[in-house]
């Protein structure tokens, strides 16, 4: 099979699984109470958010609105119209890439995803780069002197820091050294200090470090332990081969055999894994990491979207994760089959 039947064919699969994530949610999404017709009723009526069926469906909280300025609402959302008919009506916009304006900001979701963007690329980015940057040496190290106090001590490190979860490990260092009850070193909330425009170029640096310190800390302690051992697992069964073995019977020296030899193979796992692991670090950033620090991100964009039923929101960054998801997993496969030309196309089917 040849690239360009392999990619045709990928992407042609990729539409009966972006469409079938998409039904799966609209069609959920008619049936989850307090939607926005339910909540602007409600508003009006001078009640709290709406409890019933959302989608426009028939619920007491109607009782003593007028049914033309009802109509009305169900008009203003969308919701006059039958599901089938709004679902297909989505779907034309998306192919568009027109994912609609909110019900809440009343934005299109572009500008909101824009708007958000710049905190989910600074937590992204650092967490990917120094959780590589950390995890690949040490791994590299720990398959080197393997079974040794080094490899021991940092094995329990890692482990650690694996098992503590993100939020709780920010919630420590906010205590610990943002004003709790002990030291305040860095900021509480935010990702620059009010007035960031007028600093100097150095100060503008200083200032985006000292607020990204403690949530990129809480963020990366997690990712040390995955890359880590999979480095060093990977390093330690490369070692045990016939060909390890046999360029040290030729006489090649132990950095010869290990930069050269072990470590171009060894990576194979680890740099295909790279496009997965960029792309989920900007849009899988951690909700509870950005609600703590008070960091107004991707995620805490669709947790709130999907509280207050802002559905064009929650079909729209859906939509576009699904498809950055489908090509990122492509993307990794094409890596692979380049890495390592033993692989065939066949054998990612």
């Amino acid at each position: 099979m040849n690239l360009s039947w392999y990619i045709a064919k990928r992407l042609l699969l990729m539409v009966p699984t972006l469409l079938g994530v998409l039904l799966l949610t609209f069609a959920v999404i008619q049936f989850v109470p307090g939607g926005p017709v339910e909540q602007m009723v409600a508003q009006l009526r001078g009640k709290g958010p709406a409890t019933e069926a959302a989608g426009g469906l028939a619920y007491r909280g109607q009782q003593g609105i007028d049914p033309k300025q009802l109509e009305e609402i169900r008009k203003l959302y969308g919701f006059d119209q039958p599901p089938a008919k709004r679902f297909v009506h989505m779907v034309g916009r998306f192919l568009r890439f027109d994912l609609g304006r909110s019900y809440f900001y009343h934005e299109s979701v572009w500008q909101l995803i824009v708007q958000r963007m710049p905190v989910s690329i600074t937590l992204g980015l650092w967490n990917f780069l120094l959780t590589y940057l950390i995890s690949i040496p040490l791994g590299i190290a720990k398959a080197v002197r393997n079974g040794s106090r080094f490899d021991f001590s940092t094995s329990i490190a890692v482990l650690v820091g694996y098992a503590v979860p993100g939020f709780v490990l920010g919630v420590v260092l906010l205590v610990l050294f943002a004003g709790g009850s002990f030291w305040q070193w860095f900021p509480l909330r935010g990702l620059t200090s009010d007035g960031w425009s007028t600093l100097s170029p150095w100060h503008k640096v200083t200032d985006y470090f000292w607020h990204i310190t403690l949530p990129v800390a809480s963020m990366v302690a997690g990712s040390f332990a995955v890359v880590t051992m999979l480095t060093k697992n990977a390093f330690l069964e490369e070692i045990g081969k016939q060909y390890v073995l046999t360029a040290r019977a030729k006489g090649a020296s132990e950095s010869r055999v290990l930069w050269r030899h072990v470590l171009r193979n060894a990576l194979i796992p680890i740099v295909t894994g790279f496009p997965s692991a960029f792309i989920g670090a900007f849009f899988a950033g951690s909700l509870l990491i950005e609600t703590l620090f008070s960091l107004p991100g991707l995620g805490l964009l669709s947790y709130e979207s999907v509280m207050r039923r802002d559905y064009p929101v929650v079909m729209g960054t859906l939509y576009l994760f699904t498809l950055i998801g489908l090509m990122t997993k492509l993307i990794s496969d094409l890596c692979y089959v380049w890495v390592d030309p033993r692989v065939q196309f066949e054998s990612l089917q």
